[in-house]
C-alpha cells in the first residue's frame, strides 16, 4: 500500500463573484456591462499578505532606534511607504520578466503578448529578486539613502513573502517535486503530476517541494534574520543580514532543486532529470544555476561585514 498524503481539498480560488450583465440604453445606442466572474485567488492574497507583513517588520525595525549604528535607521517611516510601492513594482515586473527570460524565452518570443498575461501564472523568484534590487537602488538614489543599510532591512523582512508565496504554490498544486516513496509524499492532482514511472496502485506521490521551501527559505531563514535583527547588533554590521538572506535562500533553493520537478521543456529522453546545464551524468537545474550567484555574493557580504 502506498504510504502518502492525499492532496487537501483546497481550491486555488478563495472567493468567486459572478458579476451579472447589465444592459441599458443611451439614446439610440445599447450598452452592456458586467457578465464576468471576479475571482479572489490565494496566490494574490499571498503577495498582499507578504507585502503587509514585510512592511510591518520593517516599521518595527525603524522604530527600534537602539539596534541601529549611532541610533540612526537606514530610512524613515515616511520613506517606507514609498519603498513598498517601489518593491511591489520590482517584484511583479522582475518576477515576470525573469520567468519569461530564464525559463521560457523561445515560447514567449513566438507569442510576446502572452508575457503580459501574468494571471496565467509564471513568476520567477530570481527575476523578482533582481527587480527588488533595481527598485531598491532607484529608491535609495531618489531619497539619497545608503544602499546596504536599506538592503539589510529589506532582507530581514523578505522571508515573510517567500513563506506565503510557497504556501500558495502548494495550494495551487504547482511546482511540485519529483516522485518519491517517502511517507510524506503528496498525491498532487492533475495528469502531469500523476505521470510517474514508479506509480503504485495507479497513484503517484511527489515531494512537497513547495513546503520544503516554505520551511527553509521562509520560516527558518525568517526566524534567523528576525533574531539577529532584534536580539543582536547585526544591523551594525552593514551588509550582514543581506548576505545571510542571499546565502540562506541560495543554499535552500539549491538543495530543494535536487527533489524539485523541473519545468517540462528542460526534460528530454537524453535529459530526463531536466538539467539546464549538463556535463555527462551530472548537471545543474536552472534554479541551481540562478542560485549560485546568490551563494557567492551572500558569502562575500557575510565575510566582508564580519571583518573588524
Amino acid at each position: 500500500m502506498l504510504a502518502s498524503i492525499p492532496f487537501p481539498d483546497i481550491s486555488p480560488v478563495l472567493l468567486a463573484l459572478n458579476i451579472p450583465q447589465w444592459q441599458f440604453n443611451l439614446g439610440n445606442a445599447n450598452f452592456s456591462l458586467g457578465g464576468f466572474e471576479l475571482a479572489v485567488r490565494w496566490y494574490a492574497l499571498a503577495y498582499i499578505a507578504g507585502v503587509l507583513l514585510a512592511s510591518w517588520m520593517m516599521r518595527l525595525a525603524i522604530r527600534k532606534i537602539g539596534i541601529w549604528p549611532k541610533g540612526k535607521p537606514a530610512f524613515t517611516e515616511k520613506n517606507l511607504e514609498d519603498l513598498i510601492t517601489w518593491l511591489i513594482i520590482g517584484i511583479i515586473i522582475g518576477g515576470r520578466l525573469g520567468y519569461v527570460l530564464f525559463y521560457k524565452p523561445l515560447y514567449y518570443l513566438q507569442d510576446p503578448i502572452a508575457a503580459l498575461r501574468i494571471f496565467d501564472g509564471g513568476m520567477s523568484f530570481h527575476g523578482g529578486f533582481l527587480g527588488v534590487i533595481l527598485a531598491g537602488i532607484l529608491f535609495c538614489r531618489k531619497h539619497q539613502i545608503s544602499i546596504l543599510p536599506a538592503a539589510d532591512v529589506m532582507a530581514m523582512s523578505a522571508p515573510a513573502g517567500l513563506l506565503f508565496g510557497r504556501l500558495a504554490n502548494f495550494i495551487n498544486a504547482e511546482l511540485w517535486g519529483r516522485e518519491t516513496l517517502l511517507p510524506w509524499g503528496v498525491i498532487f492532482p492533475g495528469y502531469d503530476a500523476q505521470t510517474c514511472s514508479n506509480a503504485i496502485m495507479g497513484l503517484c506521490a511527489r515531494h512537497p517541494s513547495q513546503l520544503y521551501e516554505a520551511l527553509g527559505e521562509g520560516l527558518i531563514l525568517g526566524i534567523i534574520l528576525l533574531y539577529l535583527t532584534f536580539q543582536t547588533p547585526a544591523l551594525r554590521r552593514t551588509g550582514l543580514l543581506t548576505g545571510i538572506f542571499a546565502f540562506g535562500y541560495g543554499l535552500t533553493r539549491f538543495l530543494v532543486e535536487l527533489v524539485r520537478q523541473p519545468d517540462a521543456h528542460f526534460q528530454s529522453l537524453e535529459n530526463p532529470v531536466g538539467y539546464a546545464l549538463q556535463l555527462h551524468q551530472w548537471g545543474l537545474t536552472m534554479g541551481q544555476i540562478l542560485s549560485l550567484p546568490m551563494l557567492i555574493i551572500g558569502l562575500w557580504l557575510i565575510t566582508k561585514s564580519l571583518k573588524p
